[in-house]
């Protein structure tokens, strides 16, 4: 009776936004969002509405935050320890009740952490409920996250760089090969940017290994290690890409990463339209 006056979509939770075009799922990853959302991570979830984008990646920060870790550095330790998965199920909730799906959750692994640390954020993705974990990181870690993710039956995204003249880094050819051997549940979050400024081909790779591609990350970035620049003004093959994963109805995400300074007159969320409607034109 008490919900009887309610619109349907506030009774039932909010309808999933709808930012698919020609089937292929677009969205953000929230690290595009840090300059917006340092003091209030629930920036992050108010600028994907007002954008229209149904699908996230949330970065491991944004993640604690929304789930209340504490700003003083004394209280992070026993706080991480003391979160449950209620803790991650109540920050889907957060973006399920706005219309937008949380597929996946991007952390932070590097050469320093303990085995406990990594179970931490295969803990944290099992409890927001994702389909894969992302990660930058070097193949000496992706050797050791490997048998946790088989543990875990979760797939590791590596996220891939351009600096190929570091062989520990996921950067080339032999690296994406390497990692993906380490284990079952190995795979890449292809940054379409990079690989593009490393010299290769996207749409070959991604036809070559779809099955072990967890998501992509678009940027416009030249070619031999150049800058980001606008979209549609780099060496990327943004719509090159974006046709062949539909018309191969390969099932990945492909977010949004915006890394560059944001143009004089202009602020974040005008510059993330732009880029979900070079997407809608890509697709059109």
């Amino acid at each position: 009776m008490a919900l009887a006056g309610l619109p349907a979509v506030r009774a039932l939770g909010a309808a999933r936004i709808d930012s698919k075009f020609g089937g292929v799922q677009i969205g953000a990853i929230s690290y595009s969002f840090n300059s917006i959302a340092r003091a209030d991570a629930t920036v992050v979830i108010k600028a994907m509405v007002e954008l229209g984008l149904g699908e996230c990646e949330l970065t491991l920060t944004h993640c604690e935050a929304l789930a209340g870790m504490p700003a003083a550095q004394a209280g992070i330790a026993a706080w991480r320890a003391a979160a449950t998965p209620a803790t991650w199920a109540a920050v889907r909730k957060k973006f399920n009740d706005a219309g937008i799906d949380v597929a996946l959750l991007s952390g932070e692994m590097n050469d320093r952490m303990t085995d406990k640390d990594i179970e931490y954020q295969f803990s944290m993705a099992r409890g927001v409920g994702v389909k894969a974990l992302n990660t930058s990181t070097t193949l000496t870690m992706a050797k050791r996250i490997a048998p946790i993710a088989d543990k875990h039956k979760l797939r590791v995204g590596y996220h891939g760089h351009d600096q190929t003249s570091d062989p520990n880094q996921t950067a080339t050819l032999e690296s994406y090969d390497t990692l993906m051997a380490y284990g079952k549940y190995n795979g890449v979050n292809l940054d379409i940017g990079h690989f593009t400024a490393a010299n290769y081909d996207a749409v070959a790779f991604i036809g070559k290994h779809h099955e072990k591609i967890t998501s992509l990350h678009l940027k416009d970035r030249k070619k031999d290690h150049g800058p980001n620049v606008a979209w549609g003004t780099g060496d990327t093959p943004i719509r090159e890409v974006l046709r062949s994963i539909e018309k191969n109805k390969y099932p990945i995400p492909c977010n949004i990463e915006w890394e560059m300074a944001i143009p004089q007159g202009s602020d974040m969320i005008a510059e993330m339209k732009k880029c979900k409607e070079f997407c809608a034109k890509c697709l059109a």
